[in-house]
């Protein structure tokens, strides 16, 4: 097996956390990725306990240590008050149960850890500015043929293109993600422009009644993050980078705590974006043959409980785990499936539910509703360890 030349359709999170850790199970791999040069859009990501395994069992717990923000606590708040709901911690209670913590990460750090690390295994690994145009088959291998009319041809295919993949339209159908009825914004301000006094803790949570707002330092404590929900009838735009300016987004947060407005007021024009919120049915099988999908390709997610990125590097552990135990690529998909389906069909429904739970109309309830708990907490969503999880 470790003779197979293994494809993967995308570099991002997920498509270089596969490709790294294929490459630490002795794979040989391409990935093949239609942007011109490498590079992350978007700001901050969370990483549970489960995603810290991972990276560390990747050789990446220098980048954690040296780019992440470690929360010990967390808070929830009301969104006219700002009085405490609910405390969390996210450090050494994790640690103790879990053995890991809570980190939280610029998504480029991340993504410029994980393509330096799969660049230095091998230089030639990332192919960049080669645009998938069709996905074909057979009993031998799988077959990449791209817009500038180069093809590749592998033994192994793996889709890790996002929400709206190519290649899982080829193996499904047009199985389109479905519009969920929210919308977020997400900016990055500096921190020294930040009051201390509001930053009480500085990774918290805000909830009012359709209305969510999550904040958190990155960059080493320059910046801090906000991600801030709404709900929202129609959405027909394209993207996650779509436009967005201060003024609508005060608007949509107008009555809120000035512990959140006035974060929203120091945002830059140019740090402001929206998006829709998409998900879709969680699908009974990744795999047809010599291809399987990762990632957002496989489970879309809405981001309540921050698992999307931890769902796709704990993909890429998993199948190059599986692939490492089996005879065949076969033997390989099953066991990667059958390790990861329940659990990535679980965080999807499991972060629908978060979503109702922190929107609904009734804030002041809140901690009644939740006996006090974070949404994550007790569901067994941090129990899971793709490092150990039988393959």
């Amino acid at each position: 097996m470790k003779h197979l030349n293994i494809g993967i359709v995308g570099a991002g999170i997920g498509g270089l956390s596969a490709a790294l850790a294929l490459q630490r199970a002795g794979f040989r791999v391409q990935v093949f990725e239609q942007a011109p040069q490498l590079g992350e859009v978007g700001a901050g990501l969370s990483l549970s306990p489960s995603a810290a395994h991972a990276l560390n069992h990747l050789g990446l717990h220098e980048v954690l240590e040296a780019k992440a923000y470690k929360p010990e606590d967390q808070c929830v708040r009301h969104y006219q008050d700002a009085r405490p709901l609910v405390w969390i911690n996210r450090g050494r209670e994790l640690i103790e149960r879990y053995g890991e913590r809570y980190y939280l990460i610029h998504r480029a750090d991340l993504h410029d850890g994980l393509a330096a690390a799969v660049r230095r295994n091998d230089p030639e690994a990332i192919r960049l500015g080669v645009r998938g145009a069709h996905v074909s088959q057979d009993s031998s291998g799988a077959r990449v043929d791209f817009a500038d009319g180069s093809s590749a041809t592998v033994d192994l295919l793996i889709g890790a293109d996002g929400s709206r993949s190519a290649v899982r339209h080829t193996l499904f159908g047009a199985l389109e993600p479905q519009y969920t009825g929210y919308i977020a914004w997400r900016g990055l301000v500096p921190m020294a422009l930040v009051p201390p006094e509001i930053l009480e803790p500085p990774s918290g949570v805000f909830v009012g009644p359709g209305h969510l707002v999550n904040r958190y330092p990155v960059r080493g404590g320059q910046l801090l993050n906000f991600v801030a929900f709404a709900e929202r009838k129609d959405w027909t735009e394209e993207g996650w980078s779509i436009r967005s300016t201060v003024g609508e987004l005060l608007a949509e947060f107008e009555g809120w705590t000035p512990w959140v407005r006035r974060f929203m007021e120091l945002v830059s024009p140019d740090q402001l974006f929206k998006w829709g919120l998409f998900d879709r049915e969680p699908l009974s099988s990744w795999s047809r043959g010599r291809i399987t999908l990762l990632g957002d390709a496989a489970h879309p997610i809405l981001p309540f409980l921050g698992h999307g990125a931890v769902l796709a590097i704990e993909d890429g552990v998993v199948l190059a785990r599986a692939l490492a135990a089996s005879a065949s690529v076969e033997e390989g998909l099953q066991r990667y499936e059958g390790a990861r389906l329940e659990r990535a069909a679980f965080v999807v429904l499991e972060s629908r539910k978060a979503g109702r739970t922190f929107h609904a109309p009734d804030t002041d309830s809140y901690q009644k509703r939740t006996q006090g708990k974070a949404a994550d907490e007790g569901i067994g969503l941090f129990s899971y360890n793709p490092v150990t999880q039988l393959v």
